[in-house]
């Protein structure tokens, strides 16, 4: 069996919107734009699973959760990537790239600024955790043989003590709400693009609804002309046989 280290004390310490399982667990999901089964994932041998919408305070908060648990080797990336916000594409650019004068280097997110994280925490984990990515999938049995496959290769407990960031409990997501106060112009960015992405999931509905509207539209109308057709031949077939004419 892979060896094991004792988490934070609490751990997860940070509150939030998500599930969490053993925390001796080598495997963290997450959901980002979707809401699972998060319970599910987690009896599945998950150490924890939650969502995480932005590319700044909410990565924040799930690398805050990781680096604390030294048990956590692998995070999978699954379900939807968030509009704007592309808080998926952000922390795999974070994991790979790093960050450079506060912006995640490589990262296409609007406000992809870390403010909270210094350079060691950011380093560790990069070392701790391997990213598994299959974003966009949210099918239970995908998520349950990528857990299984990280199970089967644990390599045991980080190398290092938990290290533990500081948190405060004003703010839900993948793992809580990391203390410090961010830029202004971020927080407005940030409330523009929540807004604009309302926007687009209000046009999605009302082109779905039209779209139907049309394919209704345009299925009566190839109804009608089948039958006028059907209705034509027959009489072709049946006018002479009545000494009719057309």
């Amino acid at each position: 069996m892979a060896d094991k280290k004792s988490p934070a004390s609490g751990w997860p310490t940070i509150q939030g919107d998500y599930i969490s399982g053993s925390a001796e667990s080598c495997v963290a999901v997450c959901s980002f734009g979707s809401h699972l089964d998060e319970k599910g994932i987690c009896d599945a041998g998950a150490a924890i699973c939650g969502s995480c919408k932005t590319e700044n305070l909410g990565l924040e908060k799930l690398i805050a959760n990781t680096i604390s648990n030294p048990n956590i080797r692998f995070i999978i990336f699954c379900g939807t990537e968030v509009k704007g916000h592309l808080s998926g594409q952000s922390l795999k650019a974070l994991h790979e790239n790093g960050v450079e004068g506060g912006k995640i280097v490589g990262s296409k997110g609007a406000i992809a600024f870390i403010e909270n994280l210094d350079a060691a925490a950011i380093e560790r984990f990069q070392q701790q955790v391997e990213v598994i990515d299959i974003m966009e999938s949210e099918d239970m049995g995908a998520i349950t043989a990528k857990i299984n496959e990280c199970v089967g290769k644990d390599p045991g407990a980080f190398d290092a003590d938990p290290m533990v960031i500081e948190v405060s409990d004003d703010e839900g997501g993948a793992g809580g709400a990391v203390s410090a106060t961010a830029n202004p112009q971020f927080l407005e960015i940030e409330a523009k693009l929540n807004a604009i992405e309302k926007k687009l999931e209000f046009a999605d509905a009302e082109l779905a609804q039209r779209y139907g509207r049309k394919v209704g539209r345009d299925i009566g109308i190839l109804y009608g002309l089948v039958a006028g057709l059907i209705v034509f031949m027959m009489l072709l077939v049946l006018l002479p046989k009545l000494g009719g004419f057309i």
